[in-house]
């Protein structure tokens, strides 16, 4: 396995980072399809095979259902379990794919068991990231769109940081604001395109698997988000590559010195 070349420093390069995403998952295509569907593909087909029940009755309007208290407590009960598990599987992934990326990037062979134990041994300091990045970003979104926007994106490498370098929740996130800083409109154009590019797929393969129904669409959902949820978390992790090297000069010897 060749190491990627990230350029020369100075510069942060969405295409680079395109490019660099898709080598890494080429080339680990196994892995990295394996992790996103242990941490994505397979809750999130288990949540909406859970939860659907309780959907298809609200769109019904049963009113059996709607006029059940109880029935509508264990609705909501369901749905805030189905939320919190899919945060925490959602974290397990970016840590294991942050892993695999990195170890890929710097030449080495990312293997199942080593991301799989990273995502667990740094899974508590994940969700307190997680959760104060979500409060955070959230609460400036609810004030004004554009600085919960920039504190996401502040904010957008501190998992990266948090695996790699071992500096705590807020030495992370502090960190990760240092790293990004200058380059928050670039990473918001290359997370903007990922995203649309992820919608107009997730919408064009729902429709297709919709109309065959039942477990085959539910099927179809889940695929969709294991795909997406991958490729976020691989582009975020390359991300993190290309900032150390753009922001700091570091030559690809040396990020595989402190990566190690």
């Amino acid at each position: 396995m060749t190491t990627a070349t990230l350029g020369r420093p100075g510069r942060f390069e969405i295409g680079r980072v395109f490019s660099n995403t898709f080598s890494v998952i080429t080339r680990n295509i196994g892995l990295c399809v394996g992790l996103a569907a242990l941490f994505s593909g397979l809750p999130a087909l288990l949540l909406r095979l859970w939860t659907q029940p309780q959907i298809d009755a609200v769109m019904r309007q049963d009113p059996a259902a709607m006029a059940d208290p109880g029935a509508m407590f264990r609705n909501s009960y369901i749905t805030i379990i189905a939320g919190l598990i899919s945060f925490v599987c959602a974290l397990l992934l970016q840590s294991a794919l942050v892993r695999a990326t990195i170890e890929d990037l710097n030449g080495k062979r990312p293997s199942f068991g080593d991301c799989i134990q990273i995502a667990l041994r740094f899974l508590l300091p994940t969700l307190a990231i997680g959760l104060l990045v979500g409060l955070g970003a959230g609460l400036g979104l609810m004030l004004l769109i554009v600085p919960g926007i920039i504190l996401w994106l502040g904010w957008s490498m501190s998992v990266p940081v948090l695996i790699q370098e071992r500096r705590g929740v807020f030495g992370s996130m502090s960190r990760s604001r240092a790293l990004t800083k200058g380059s928050r409109w670039a990473l918001f154009g290359l997370f903007l395109i990922l995203i649309i590019i992820a919608m107009i797929i997730q919408w064009g393969m729902l429709l297709v698997f919709v109309l065959f129904g039942g477990i085959i669409a539910e099927i179809g959902a889940a695929l969709v988000q294991t795909v997406v949820s991958m490729v976020l978390s691989i582009a975020t992790a390359v991300s993190y590559v290309e900032l150390r090297q753009a922001k700091e000069g570091a030559s690809i010897d040396e990020l595989a010195e402190i990566f190690s």
